[in-house]
C-alpha cells in the first residue's frame, strides 16, 4: 500500500510552518515522527494534500529547566525525556512511563509532542500529561496561546488544536515537595497499546495526611481520564489500604470502557480499577520509602 498524492513541504522554522498550515486552509497536516501519520497514510486511513515536516524546525526541539517549570518543546524524541537527568529529578513519571511506549527503536523516533497531540486513549504520555498537569503552549497565526491538560485533551484522537495551530512546548510545573509516582498498565504483550493503565502522583502534609493526591487513567475512555471526585476524596486523608481502595472504586465509577478484540468493557473497567489500586499503593510507598 502507498499513501494518495500530496504536497511535501519542509520548513525550516515555525512562522513558515505556521504560513504552510495556512497556505492550505486545513488541508494540511503536520509531520513529527511520523510513526502514528505514515502507516494511517498508507492504507489511506489519512488523506492529506500537504505534509508539513517539523524535522527540520530546530526550535521545537528542546529541553530546558526554567524557574516554575521543565519545558519540552514539541519535537523532542521520546528517547531523549527518557534518558533526561532533568526529567528524572523534575518529572519522574515519564521515567516509570516511557518504557511502557512501543520499544526503543519507536521512541528513537516518535516525538513528545506528537504522541499529545494525536491522543489515542491508550497511549502513555497524554495520561502522564494530565497527572502532572501540564501546560500546552500552541502557536497560530497571532501568537501562542497555553491551554492545561483538561482543555487540551479534547476527545477520541482529537486535542484543542486548530488546523492552523501547531503544538510549539509543553510546560510541566514543578510539584513542591517530595512526591510519590504510581505508573503501571496492562498489554497484550510489552510494547502494545495498553488495555487499561493508571497513573499517579502523591504527597503529605506536615501533619502526615495527604495533600495533593492526582490519579489518572487511560485505555478505558477517549483520552486520558482524570479521576478528580477520587482525588478530592484522598486530600486530607491518611494512607492506607482502605483508602487506596476506595479511591479506586471512586476512580472508575464514572467511566464507559469500550469492547473490541481485544478486551471486553468489564475487563478493561475492573483491569483500571486493580490498576489504580496498584499505582496509588506504589506512589505511598515512595513516601514512605522517601
Amino acid at each position: 500500500m502507498k499513501p494518495a498524492a500530496f504536497v511535501y513541504r519542509a520548513p525550516a522554522s515555525l512562522p513558515e510552518a505556521l504560513a504552510q498550515l495556512r497556505e492550505f486552509g486545513g488541508d494540511a497536516r503536520v509531520i513529527a515522527g511520523g510513526q502514528t501519520l505514515v502507516p494511517a497514510m498508507s492504507m489511506r486511513l489519512a488523506r492529506p494534500a500537504a505534509l508539513i515536516d517539523l524535522n527540520g524546525v530546530a526550535e521545537l526541539a528542546f529541553l530546558r529547566a526554567g524557574a516554575d517549570a521543565i519545558e519540552i518543546g514539541a519535537m523532542t524524541r521520546q528517547r531523549t525525556l527518557e534518558r533526561s537527568a532533568e526529567i528524572g529529578r523534575h518529572a519522574r513519571l515519564f521515567h516509570l512511563a516511557l518504557p511502557h511506549v512501543a520499544h526503543f527503536q519507536i521512541r528513537n523516533r516518535g516525538t513528545f509532542g506528537g504522541s499529545l497531540c494525536h491522543n489515542d486513549p491508550a497511549a502513555e504520555l497524554p495520561a502522564v500529561a494530565a497527572a502532572l498537569s501540564a501546560e500546552f503552549v500552541i502557536a497560530g497565526a497571532s501568537g501562542d496561546r497555553t491551554v492545561g491538560a483538561d482543555g487540551f485533551f479534547a476527545g477520541l484522537l482529537s486535542t484543542a488544536l486548530e488546523p492552523d495551530e501547531i503544538l510549539r512546548a509543553i510546560r510541566i510545573p514543578y510539584l513542591p515537595g517530595s512526591c510519590g509516582f504510581g505508573f503501571a498498565e496492562v498489554a497484550r504483550r510489552h510494547g502494545d497499546f495498553a488495555l487499561a493503565g493508571a497513573a499517579a502522583v502523591l504527597r503529605l502534609g506536615g501533619d502526615g495526611t495527604l495533600d495533593l493526591a492526582r490519579l489518572v487513567l487511560f485505555g478505558v475512555d477517549d483520552g486520558p481520564v482524570r479521576a478528580h471526585a477520587a482525588e478530592a476524596a484522598m486530600l486530607g486523608e491518611r494512607p492506607s489500604d482502605d483508602l487506596w481502595s476506595a479511591a479506586a472504586a471512586a476512580a472508575v465509577a464514572g467511566i464507559s470502557p469500550v469492547a473490541d478484540l481485544h478486551a471486553s468493557a468489564l475487563y478493561r473497567r475492573e483491569v483500571a480499577e486493580t490498576l489504580a489500586r496498584r499505582v496509588l499503593r506504589q506512589a505511598a510507598a515512595e513516601l514512605r520509602d522517601g
